[in-house]
This record gives C-alpha cells, sequence and structure tokens, in this order.
C-alpha cells in the first residue's frame, strides 16, 4: 500500500472515532500549594469536542488520498 493510501486510511479512521466519540479528555496535575517542603497538586480533567464537521471532512479527505494513492500505480 502506498503511503498516500496509508495517510488516507488513518484520516478515515480518525475520522470516525471522531464522530462515534464525539470528544476525548486527558488530565493534567497542577500545583496548587508550594510552601518549601510542603506541595499540594490537584489533578484537573480536560475535555476536547471534535466538531462533527472536522471529522466528516478528515472522512472525505481520506477517502480522496485512498483513491489518488491507490491511482497511483
Amino acid at each position: 500500500m502506498k503511503p498516500l493510501a496509508i495517510v488516507g486510511v488513518v484520516l478515515i479512521v480518525l475520522g470516525i472515532a471522531g464522530l462515534v466519540m464525539g470528544r476525548f479528555s486527558y488530565t493534567t496535575e497542577e500545583k496548587v500549594l508550594d510552601l518549601g517542603p510542603l506541595q499540594a497538586t490537584a489533578e484537573k480533567e480536560h475535555s476536547i469536542a471534535v466538531p462533527d464537521i472536522a471529522a466528516i471532512a478528515a472522512i472525505i479527505a481520506g477517502g480522496f488520498l485512498v483513491f489518488v494513492g491507490r491511482r497511483r500505480a
């Protein structure tokens, strides 16, 4: 499989995942208190929404790259 087609397949998979899941979240650790040897941290969760139009655009672009990648033999 050509590299262009592989990138297209990855875009399609990511686009489908974006449509199915809708959002993803991750956790960061932030320093709340720092007084010499005494330190306190807190975990903060961040959530990022994936717009449907971006997921659809990734699927369409991926399909185009697969088509172009397979055509260039």
